[in-house]
């Protein structure tokens, strides 16, 4: 009863404390000064459709790389603790024959849907991470269809590595040639709306893409092969 009453006590003050900050919240009438900048000259400096791109991407690209390395710091973390021997064939379940049948025509079509839209994140929604975890969940799909099926952890490797050395070197690149770090316009915005324009947006986010489907790919091919 006692621990009842403590816990209920508890959870009335911790009403109390967050009470004012949503009784007090007042709905914003106009944007914020860097809000608007953003809204007003986003589309114009940098040539992307997708404003959410333009901001993630190039104005607070800093940020996005941050998020980048924690994923590949995740990754590295993974790969250190799970270093088990894996089970053997005989161990494992078998796939069902409507899963392989399943798989082996979805596979190229989610393949095919995860690159759409971290190619197309400058002209709608989506990204490099969204089109990453789509690609990753294709793999998932082809592992648990083929229990013997497992990507080569020195292609995801390498390919992992590369596209985030390519990533800095884009970075790299609008710092010298442009007017800061991951600035995009180092290379022509060309025309409004078309999937060959807003620079260099398109590539860094496929070089993000890349590099998130193959970081979730391995976190999942080394879980997969442990105990």
């Amino acid at each position: 009863m006692i621990k009842r009453s403590f816990i209920f006590v508890f959870i009335v003050l911790i009403a109390l404390v967050f009470l004012p900050l949503i009784t007090g919240v007042l709905p914003l009438t106009e944007l914020g000064m860097t809000a608007e900048k953003y809204a007003v000259d986003g589309a114009e400096e940098l040539g992307a459709a997708n404003l959410v791109t333009a901001v993630v991407v190039t104005y607070r690209g800093l940020d996005t790389l941050g998020e980048v390395a924690v994923l590949f710091i995740t990754t590295a973390g993974i790969g250190f603790l799970l270093r088990r021997k894996s089970l053997t064939t005989s161990n494992r379940r078998k796939a069902s024959e409507i899963l392989k049948s399943g798989t082996s025509f979805l596979l190229p079509l989610i393949i095919m849907l995860g690159v759409y839209i971290f190619t197309h994140g400058h002209l709608t929604p989506g990204g490099g991470f969204q089109g990453g975890v789509v690609i990753a969940s294709a793999m998932v799909l082809l592992m648990l269809s083929d229990i013997n099926m497992y990507p080569d952890h020195n292609i995801l490797t390498w390919l992992e590595s590369l596209s985030g050395v390519f990533y800095l070197i884009m970075g790299i690149l609008g710092l010298v040639f442009a007017g800061g770090f991951l600035d995009n316009r180092f290379l022509p915005l060309g025309e409004f709306g078309k999937i060959f324009s807003a620079g260099a947006i398109p590539i860094i986010y496929s070089l993000i893409g890349l590099k998130v489907g193959a970081e979730l790919v391995g976190i999942l091919n080394k879980l997969g092969r442990e105990e």
